[in-house]
């Protein structure tokens, strides 16, 4: 079936020839913001052809070659999709083999953000870090960008001394005198001393570290991340990296990783990718976390304090099976990758804390998230609110949302609920993994295999209404079936701060709401914004100043009340929440978006919140810049 797909994000011509591997020989310039060096890419014929195109995006490309002949090349524009780079090669048939060198250069790259010193933790060195999902790899590398290519890679990567490097990649160290690695990474990556025509000398005062990746990835796991870093090791597999002032208080928030990647691998087997190691990037990247291989990336917003944004740990972890092992074929089925993330990730918190936890980040996944996406971002009608949009002529970030990752992960939900066998569904989803494991896939193959090992019920899947789940915009046909106890608890709290008398709010017990869960304390606070009576601005500043609401670590929550700010139009709090949406760039799907969109409604705060805004581009990731001038466009 996947001979005759397509992926319209990318203009590669991966149907006829494919990247099986590619070494990179790259120097991190700090000084032009911009990576320099080659790319060797390793190709296979799949038909006869005489050309290879690649997706690049900004790139400066001086040269190419092939068996030290030049490669005549040229640039076609694509749009939002970048350019293309058009490789003419002697004749290539099905199966044969050849590598190609591209010299070249970055120049203003999506994926890239530099920091400088002054704006990092603890202002020693320059920082650097990749975000190439969805189609940002081709801004740092010409490739074939899109899932459906999976290759391994190696790589040998210049930085200024004091200066550490990571990659989504096994690390050998530095290529330097007494490191033994450095003859395994010769040996693994079958190294030659003409590692590239063109091998970059090392410059003075600088260091090369090397990295394989034997894994097969597609294009938008590959990364990169470069500035004054420590380790601490959480187990013998894994650890976290952190600027030194950061790097105990992340040991301490993300101590259960372990844990975590334990009761995956009992929910759907070994883990393949060797290391598990985290990286707290500064906060200015656009996600809560990103499960680049080897080296989850994850924004310093969830580290409250108290392990209570764990979650998001759970869900990269997750990410190793379902998305980095199988993965979506192309960006239209997203769904694939997110909404089984998702409900793994749910999965894995219920085995450790409980399955009424999981149970209530289901209903709060449908109520807070999904239905409001669908109903307040975009609209019923929406093709971003179909579990399987069509993307041609669009960049995927612009579709990005909480759709595939609530909607699909409401799918399964669904499926096991009708289906009445949760031993026999999670034994299917672990042979889900192991049947396509390696491989890219749309939706109709894992359709088709859930028919397979569910033949017995084919009644029950029949009365999936599939046509409405995943090709129909708007809300689900089917609700799953939800565990309301906690729910009713935490709307029990919100009824009482919005009828209760001020001397009944004085005698509410503060540990009443101190001792809920992260995900329930967003709770009373989103059923009091949610809710038709309105509070009133007094009343507000009395649940922030009961709870000190202002003073928490945790950023779920800062959201949350600062929603009911917003709500309730309180003017002494603008300064605070320009503050908080400034400060951190995190898109987390809606929110970070939706709070810049009620900035910009509000007569009050739209001069100030656009002012804020444009000054404080350079601080912020390309990627999150790009969404919110959007955003203001339709304005």
């Amino acid at each position: 079936m996947t001979d005759t797909l397509t992926d319209v994000s990318s203009v590669s011509n991966y149907s006829e020839v494919k990247v099986t591997h590619f070494d990179l020989d790259l120097n991190v310039d700090f000084g032009l913001k911009r990576l320099k060096g080659s790319v060797i890419l390793r190709l296979v014929g799949v038909r006869p052809t005489s050309q290879v195109v690649l997706d690049i995006r900004g790139l400066e490309i001086h040269s190419a070659f092939a068996s030290e002949e030049d490669v005549p090349f040229k640039i076609e524009d694509h749009g939002p999709l970048g350019q293309s780079l058009t490789l003419s090669i002697e004749p290539l048939d099905v199966g044969e083999r050849r590598d190609i060198e591209v010299i070249y250069s970055t120049r203003n790259a999506s994926a890239l953000q530099f920091v400088e010193k002054e704006l990092t933790s603890d202002k020693v060195q320059p920082f650097l870090y990749s975000q190439c999902q969805a189609i940002h790899a081709r801004s740092i590398v010409p490739c074939m960008d899109t899932p459906a290519v999976k290759q391994t890679y190696a790589a040998r990567v210049q930085v200024p001394k004091g200066i550490t490097l990571l990659m989504s990649a096994i690390s050998y160290g530095k290529e330097e005198e007494g490191n033994p690695k450095v003859a395994i990474w010769k040996e693994d990556t079958q190294y030659k001393e003409e590692f590239s025509q063109h091998k970059s000398t090392v410059d003075e005062g600088h260091d090369v570290f090397l990295f394989k990746q034997p894994m097969p990835i597609p294009s938008y796991l590959l990364a990169i991340v470069a500035g004054h870093l420590e380790k601490r090791d959480i187990s013998e597999r894994c650890a976290v990296w952190a600027e030194p002032s950061m790097v105990d208080k992340a040991h301490y928030e993300f101590a259960d990783t372990e844990v975590m990647l334990t009761t995956a691998e009992e929910l759907v087997g070994p883990y393949q990718w060797g290391r598990y190691d985290l990286i707290v990037l500064p906060p200015f990247f656009p996600f809560g976390g990103m499960e680049n291989p080897c080296l989850t990336f994850v924004t310093p917003t969830i580290i409250a304090g108290d392990r209570s944004l764990t979650n998001v740990i759970a869900h990269e972890i997750a990410h190793s099976w379902t998305g980095n092992l199988v993965t979506n074929y192309n960006w239209e089925h997203f769904w694939l990758n997110e909404g089984f993330t998702v409900f793994l990730e749910r999965k894995i918190m219920g085995r450790i804390y409980g399955e009424s936890l999981r149970q209530f980040e289901n209903i709060c996944g449908w109520e807070d998230r999904l239905l409001p996406t669908i109903k307040e971002t975009f609209g019923c009608t929406h093709e971003f609110t179909k579990l399987i949009p069509n993307l041609q002529g669009c960049d995927p970030d612009d579709a990005f949302s909480t759709v595939p990752y609530e909607k699909g992960s409401a799918l399964l939900l669904v499926l096991e609920q009708k289906l009445d066998d949760v031993p026999r569904f999670e034994k299917f989803l672990k042979d889900y993994i192991d049947e396509y494991a390696g491989k890219s896939i749309v939706t109709q193959i894992w359709k088709s295999f859930l028919y397979e090992q569910f033949a017995d019920k084919k009644d029950v899947l029949d009365s999936i209404d599939w046509n409405a789940w995943l090709n129909n915009a708007g809300v689900p046909p089917d609700t799953p079936v939800f565990d309301h106890s906690h729910l009713k608890d935490c709307r029990k709290i919100a009824e009482t701060w919005q009828n209760a008398s001020d001397a009944e709010i004085d005698a509410l017990d503060v540990k009443q709401f101190d001792e809920l869960t992260s995900v329930m304390k967003v709770k009373v606070l989103d059923c009091i914004e949610s809710s038709e009576q309105l509070i009133d601005r007094e009343r507000f500043k009395r649940i922030v100043k009961k709870y000190k609401l202002s003073e928490t670590g945790n950023c779920e929550v800062l959201f949350s009340f600062i929603l009911i700010a917003l709500k309730t139009k309180n003017t002494e709090m603008v300064p605070f929440i320009i503050n908080f949406v400034l400060q951190q760039g995190r898109l987390n799907f809606y929110k970070e978006i939706l709070l810049f969109s009620k900035l910009f409604d509000w007569d009050f705060t739209r001069d100030l919140a656009i002012s804020e805004f444009r000054k404080n581009i350079p601080k912020m990731h390309p990627i999150t810049v790009q969404v919110v001038e959007s955003l203001l466009a339709k304005k």
